[in-house]
This record gives structure tokens, sequence and C-alpha cells, in this order.
């Protein structure tokens, strides 16, 4: 197993964090699989084992934790002796706006989106440049660095502050040959997409996902899985000379000014 190549996937239990993990298991990496939910870790890695054969370790933690960050790598190294590809995935955040937010909901928001990721990638890095391996880190962020809803003040913050942690790896270790990036999914269909409430409490993910889905030019959400897809390509050597950058997977969304809605209303033949 040491000449197989490894990845290390954070909130590896769902969502865009297991998808991925299938995307590599079936290229034949090994994968470490880090997350807080250790029963669907568990789920994961049968998973991953009886339909891939893939070889997986299980790192169930906190990513609070400073310890548990610097253990993933630990672990990782033990089991396989290298690492060739992060994929920085993990995620927690509160829907709240900047008039009610606690610190403590800050802090946690910064510790688990930015703080854990750029350690993981500091101690993933060492471990590359000690081994001569020319890997590769995948920071997942968000159009939200970009496009901003006013309610959720952290993530916002995290989301624009891993794309610049993103470009200030990539110059640090583009001499030893290790790439950096970041990915930047918009509306994709995933847990963290389901709990917007109102002001009464009640659930209103259904309706925020159709406006989304109308202002996004291939009127739709994306998958877990297109994601993936991007981070598998973006390790690959198809993809050597890309550093330093964000890559956005949101099927126009960003860049499109308003719903098809309202684009009909002006030009109802047109769209």
């Amino acid at each position: 197993m040491k000449n197989k190549k490894v990845v290390v996937i954070t909130g590896a239990a769902g969502g865009i964090g297991l998808a991925t993990a299938k995307k590599f298991a079936e290229n034949n990496f090994c994968i470490a699989l880090s997350d807080i939910d250790r029963d669907g870790l568990i789920r994961a890695a049968e998973v991953l084992g009886e339909k891939y054969q893939a070889d997986c370790l299980v790192c169930h933690g906190n990513l609070e934790d400073i310890n548990y960050i610097e253990n993933i790598v630990k672990q990782t190294l033990a089991e396989w002796d290298r690492i060739d590809v992060l994929i920085n995935n993990a995620a927690w955040r509160t829907i709240e706006t900047m008039r009610t937010i606690s610190l403590e909901n800050w802090k946690k928001t910064l510790q688990i989106n930015l703080t854990a990721p750029a350690f993981l990638a500091k101690y993933v890095a060492a471990a590359m440049e000690e081994k001569r391996i020319a890997g590769v880190i995948i920071n997942i962020s968000s159009v939200m660095s970009q496009n901003a809803a006013g309610y959720s003040p952290a993530y916002i913050a995290c989301k624009g502050g891993i794309e610049s942690v993103t470009y200030e790896l990539a110059a640090l270790y583009g001499p030893a040959g290790i790439r950096v990036v970041a990915v930047c999914p918009g509306n994709i269909e995933t847990n963290l997409s389901s709990d917007y409430k109102d002001g009464s409490g009640n659930n209103i993910s259904e309706q925020l996902k159709d406006h989304m889905d109308d202002n996004t030019p291939l009127q739709r959400a994306g998958d877990p899985q297109e994601i993936a897809n991007v981070c598998y390509w973006l390790s690959s050597d198809e993809a050597s000379f890309i550093t330093g950058t964000s890559i956005l997977v949101d099927g126009g969304f960003l860049h499109n000014f308003n719903t098809y809605k309202m684009k009909k209303l002006q030009f109802p033949n047109e769209f």
C-alpha cells in the first residue's frame, strides 16, 4: 500500500467530502477520512472498502482541537508514510447576522473553517517537503466569499480568508512543487443548504433553493459529485500548472446579474 498515493479529506462523512472520497477511491488512492461524525466515518469507510476496495483510515475528531489536526497527519504517515493530496472540506457555520452572532460562534467558525485548514495544510506541506512529494492542497471555499448575503458573517470571513491563505501558501510552497488551489462551489445539494429558517422558525430552504436555481444560468443546483470531479482533476497531472488561484464551480451563478424570472419580464421571448 505504501506505493499508492494518499489523500486526506476533512468533512468526509457526507456531502462533498464523501463524494470526493469516492472519486479518489475509484482512482486507487488510499484515503484518510476526517470528520466529527464517527458513525458517518465508519459507514463511509465501509462503503469505500466494499465498492472500491479502497484502503481507508478513519480519523475521528474535532477540528477545534489543534492536537487532533496534528494527529490526522501523524496517523496518516504512520499508516502509509506519505500524503499526496489534502482536501480541506470540513465546514461549520450559523445562520445569523453580525447584529446577533456571539463571540463563541464567531471563534468556533473561524477555528473550524480557517485556522484548522491553514494548520492542516502547514503540517501536510511539511510532510510533503520532507518526503519530496510534489503534492496538492485543495481548500474548499464558496461563491459567498465574493457574494455575501448579510446573514453568515463569520463564515463569509472564513471563505474570503481561506482564498487568501490559498494564494499565500501557493507562493510559499510552489518552489517545492506543491500546488495550492481553492475551489469555490455555488449552490450545491448538501445538508449545509437545508437549514435555512424564517423569523418564525419555519424551514425556507426549498424557497431559497428555488431562488438560487433561478439565479443560476444552468437553472439547477450542483451535485457534490461535480465538486469531487473538479477536486480530483486539480490534483492530477492534467492540472500541473494550476496553483495560487480559485476555481469557480457554480453553474454561472456568481457572474449572473439577476434571476431568470426577472429576465423574462424584460425579454419574454429570449429567455
